[in-house]
């Protein structure tokens, strides 16, 4: 798979720049077998305000490049996934404005919520595809527009994550469709910004980045960028995309299939053929990283919330994962995981819940109950797709952090009811980068690169017939209603 003009032994980088760290993957191109991997971690967040300066994700970036050792001097190609929305400014001399406001930050949501009712959802939802909450990058340009204006006088080029690393890579001003549509001001079915929203808070068409194919290449990385990661100079740098598009290159997701993500954030989304748009705002319309669609549900709730619970009781994430799996599995308990607001269902200033607690439940049961919470949230969503005419019956597969808890691996597939797969390696994002950068660098379709690599492949779990799961869903469903309800 190499093609005539480049070296046999030659490597693929893919980059995962997420919330909480940047990784790196250093694959054969033929193969794609991992021959290294670095990472390194980014500053921590407190949401409700969530910001990251973004020359911290390029200091990752170039401490977990220096991980990969000699192979670096392999290199063909590289392309950079990064986390969805935020919101990078950069003055007329290229420097960062501010420190950027990410996908977590929820500060703009009644920003979001005075655009929704200035515009309405049928509008947004047929233009956009989607309906912007707080998380959406045109919420946070809302709220520079109110709260720091002199930022926004002061702005040349608008970024998100991957754009700005992309940027610094090469010195390209470009995004791709994927992760465009996530913004708020793209039109992911006719492939154009919609000027009217971004004039509506000041902004200017020429400060976005020109939107790249899937396999287009955004550049040859420069030299003072080749240097900081020890890099060849002829390394050809992909137009990457948003960590949940480079989620499905690295599983080779069909139509059907289905993506359960536990990280930071709790995200399940498929691949459609078709455009989607849901003016109740619960499912996200987006765009994939090959031309198709990506309809997405996401819950601002997931490990964070196991991590809480597992602190209160003394312990870690494994901790609390063991604690669990002594718990009754039809038990009563019930945590609404709202620790940090949602956005799934909107409810950007609710509080997590207990329900259903008596004299004698017991730390298994609630540590039980903490992690049915983050599942089941995510498994309503993932009726909401299918409420749409979204299809979603393929296999269902179980990725990032949180993936590997045992409890996490059960319990997803008790309350499922069908088997899921568990793929080999957890650092999917990365992977979906780095099949993306073997098609840039060998020219050959994306599908070609899957198959060859055998993305997705892994263990499956299979759900326990003891296990009242309907019984756990409707109760679960039941008290997220009257939360909403009251909100």
């Amino acid at each position: 798979m190499t093609g005539p003009h480049l070296p046999a032994n030659a490597v693929v980088l893919g980059v995962d720049s997420s919330t909480q760290s940047t990784k790196v993957e250093a694959r054969e191109l033929g193969s794609g077998q991992i021959i290294a991997t670095g990472a390194a971690a980014h500053p921590v967040t407190t949401p409700p305000v969530s910001e990251q300066d973004p020359a911290s994700w390029w200091a990752a970036l170039v401490a977990a490049c220096e991980q990969l050792g000699d192979v670096r001097n392999r290199v063909v190609a590289m392309s950079v996934a990064g986390q969805q929305h935020g919101l990078v400014l950069i003055d007329e001399e290229g420097q960062s404005i501010r420190p950027a406001k990410l996908w977590n930050d929820t500060t703009s949501a009644r920003d979001a919520d005075e655009l929704v009712e200035a515009l309405g959802k049928e509008y947004l939802a047929s233009t956009l595809g989607s309906v912007p909450g707080a998380s959406f990058t045109i919420s946070k340009l809302a709220w520079m527009r109110m709260y720091e204006p002199e930022s926004l006088d002061q702005t040349a080029k608008i970024m998100l994550p991957h754009d700005y690393l992309t940027w610094v890579l090469t010195g390209q001003h470009v995004t791709d469709r994927g992760d465009a549509s996530g913004t708020g001001w793209f039109d992911a079915q006719t492939g154009v910004y919609v000027t009217p929203l971004l004039e509506r808070y000041g902004a200017d068409r020429s400060w976005l980045p020109r939107v790249l194919g899937p396999t287009e290449p955004a550049g040859v990385i420069s030299q003072l960028a080749g240097s900081a990661l020890g890099l060849p100079p002829s390394v050809v740098v992909g137009p990457g995309t948003g960590d949940n598009m480079a989620g499905a290159l690295g599983l080779g997701l069909g139509s059907g299939d289905i993506v359960v993500s536990l990280g930071t954030s709790g995200v399940a989304y498929t691949v459609s053929p078709s455009p989607t748009a849901d003016p109740t705002g619960i499912v996200a319309g987006f765009a994939d990283a090959t031309g198709h669609y990506l309809p997405l549900i996401c819950t601002l709730n997931a490990t964070k919330v196991t991590d809480t619970v597992a602190r209160w009781f003394g312990t870690d994430a494994a901790g609390l994962s063991d604690l669990a799996a002594e718990a009754n599995p039809n038990q009563t308990a019930t945590i609404l995981p709202y620790f940090a607001g949602e956005r799934t269902p909107n409810l950007p200033t609710a509080t997590g819940s207990m329900f259903g607690l008596r004299s004698d439940t017991t730390r298994e049961e609630i540590a039980l109950a903490a992690h049915d919470g983050v599942l089941c949230g995510l498994l309503d969503g993932l009726d909401s797709l299918r409420s749409i005419g979204v299809p979603a019956d393929g296999a269902l597969h179980l990725i990032g952090g949180g993936a590997r808890s045992a409890t996490y691996q059960q319990r997803c597939a008790d309350l499922w009811g069908h088997p899921i797969v568990l793929p080999e390696g957890q650092e999917i994002v990365a992977t979906g980068a780095a099949v993306q950068a073997a098609a840039v660098a060998t020219g050959r379709p994306i599908a070609d690169v899957q198959a060859a690599w055998s993305v997705g492949a892994g263990e499956t779990i299979r759900p326990r017939t003891v296990v009242d799961a309907q019984a756990a869903r409707q109760q679960y469903t039941e008290y997220a209603r009257q939360a909403a309800e009251q909100s």
